[in-house]
């Protein structure tokens, strides 16, 4: 029988603070749809993150954009160096907003390099709105749930 992994300890008080860590410290995320009822799961780079808020960049012509279509729902899953992990699960929006999207573009010179311009047709920006956010600790199964703070949405 496999012996089961003896995290180290912390506090709740840590939980969101860990949490926030293991996101900031993961530069590719993968991101999690459904596609004709089949999960499929990709790497993505985050443009943006407030909170527990996620902003990612897509093309019109992307697979996945026809799966959000479909299906919304999608789970972001961060992985730090120490093997600490944060899924996030939420819905996936298009951001209409247009200062939000000039500050985003502002911010991603990647974006600038590849797209030429933030009228090009093919860029699209997901907000991902957490419904829940889980914090586990180096491979230990046991998730924590972290509180979603509606004032740092």
């Amino acid at each position: 029988m496999a012996k089961k992994p003896s995290p180290k300890p912390f506090a709740p008080a840590e939980l969101i603070a860990l949490a926030e860590a293991v996101i900031a410290a993961d530069r590719f995320p993968r991101l999690a749809t459904v596609d004709q009822g089949r999960p499929r799961v990709r790497p993505v780079s985050p443009v943006r993150t407030e909170g527990f808020v996620v902003y990612v960049a897509n093309l019109r012509s992307y697979h996945k954009t026809g799966e959000i279509a479909a299906n919304p729902a999608v789970e972001l899953c961060y992985l730090s160096e120490g093997h600490d992990q944060v899924r996030i699960s939420g819905r996936a929006e298009i951001v209409a907003d247009r200062a939000l999207l000039e500050a985003i573009w502002a911010e991603n010179p990647l974006l600038r390099h590849y797209l030429g311009t933030i009228d090009n047709p093919e860029l699209l920006v997901y907000r991902v709105v957490p419904e829940r956010a889980r914090f586990m600790r180096e491979w230990a199964l046991d998730y924590h749930e972290v509180p979603l703070d509606s004032s740092r949405a």
